[in-house]
């Protein structure tokens, strides 16, 4: 009896705060944001730990990692967390070392490249009227346009911005003000989350245990757990595979005498760190400020990143990353999708792994209770026998399928 009454007062509770959270929906959600805002320093910092110990786990294995005891077990950790930190200050030194010394000259061009777009247009409009392949309204309407002062005013909005400067400047003081507040109270936080990463762990696994019934809280950890290794996975795959094709872009636009070559490679290399949607993106920003230079040079650097994207999808993204997220293509395009759509670039960075470990959930509890047996994706790839048969076990154990 005295169950039910809990169980009864427990529906009752979740009922009150479903209530609660659809009746005042709107200050719901405002104190949600503000609470999130406020965080936004912890969760920077978090993310920030959660990328370098990646890093310093791996220092900690080859940092005298059989040492228990002494000054140097004392001095591995925080050895470690500077080397880890060094480590991706260095990463990111290189890729401005190498994009900045261009974007000067690259500005310089696309600037000039619009001060010839009115006698461009021009010789277009002349050349339309003598071989009369566009109707003569659009060519009259093209002829009325002030090209000159178009692209006069577009420079100057592109170089001095909108609206007023005062208020633009002190926006843009405040901003880079509270942008470095945040990243430092970040950096700070992750340094304490990573130097005491054991303890916290000890001590949520200990309230974990007093507060939380066996089968929740060992549920928690599981969870957990398979979120942890699935953008773990995901996070040093990209990685490798993002350097791995900035380089080769790089050679490859050194070989053939390409514009801008450490620039676009490395501008390849980062959007490739977004699944799918990256290839394209670094393809038609590269492309685009080759044409600046060159029409003839900018179908080359297209032909040339059409075959390196071939090659890096069907060898080194196999290779490299496999199948290690777990997650067939299928779904990963769908998560790229709906978290584009749904938080742009970010929704496309988290959203595979986030689906990746929903679906090696789901597969390990229809594998547990027996209802179905999944091939894991890095097995579909294989050459199968003949003979061998993919049986779906079902409550009544028939065989489904037969390949």
């Amino acid at each position: 009896m005295k169950n039910d009454f809990k169980k009864i007062l427990k529906i009752c509770l979740c009922i009150f705060l479903l209530f609660l959270c659809i009746f005042y929906w709107s200050p719901f959600i405002a104190f949600v944001k503000t609470v999130i805002s406020a965080a936004t320093p912890l969760i920077l910092g978090a993310f920030i730990a959660f990328i370098v110990n990646i890093l310093m786990s791996r220092y900690e294995k080859w940092f005298f990692p059989k040492k228990k005891s002494g000054i140097v077990a004392k001095i591995r950790r925080p050895l470690c967390m500077i080397g880890a930190f060094m480590t991706a200050i260095l990463v990111l030194g290189l890729a401005i070392w190498l994009v900045v010394p261009q974007l000067g000259s690259c500005i310089k061009v696309i600037s000039s490249f619009l001060k010839q777009i009115p006698q461009l247009m021009k010789d277009f409009i002349v050349k339309a009227r003598e071989w009369d392949f566009i109707p003569r309204g659009v060519i009259d309407y093209l002829a009325d346009i002030d090209w000159e002062s178009r692209i006069t005013s577009l420079v100057t909005w592109l170089s001095t911005g909108v609206g007023d400067v005062v208020s633009t400047v002190a926006k843009t003081i405040l901003g880079v003000v509270s942008g470095v507040i945040t990243t430092v109270v970040g950096l700070i936080f992750s340094i304490y989350l990573l130097l005491g990463k054991d303890s916290l762990k000890r001590q949520f696994k200990v309230m974990a245990e007093a507060y939380l019934p066996e089968k929740v809280h060992k549920r928690t950890f599981y969870v957990l757990r398979i979120f942890k290794e699935s953008f773990r996975k995901f996070i040093v795959g990209q990685l490798t595979e993002a350097v791995i094709l900035g380089v080769l872009c790089i050679l490859g636009m050194l070989i053939f005498r390409l514009p801008y070559a450490t620039m676009i490679g490395t501008l390849i290399g980062f959007t490739a760190l977004i699944p799918i949607a990256g290839a394209y993106i670094g393809a038609i920003t590269g492309a685009l400020m080759i044409l600046t230079v060159s029409p003839a040079k900018a179908l080359v650097f297209l032909i040339f990143i059409l075959i390196l994207q071939q090659l890096e999808g069907n060898i080194i993204y196999p290779r490299v990353v496999g199948s290690s997220i777990g997650l067939p293509g299928i779904w990963v395009l769908a998560a790229v999708t709906i978290g584009g759509g749904c938080f742009g670039v970010l929704g496309m960075l988290i959203g595979v792994p986030l689906t990746s470990a929903v679906y090696r959930m789901i597969r390990e509890d229809l594998q547990k209770k027996g209802k179905v047996e999944i091939v894991d994706p890095q097995d579909a790839d294989e050459p199968q026998n003949d003979n061998a048969e993919n049986v779906c076990t079902t409550e009544n154990s028939e065989v489904l399928e037969k390949n």
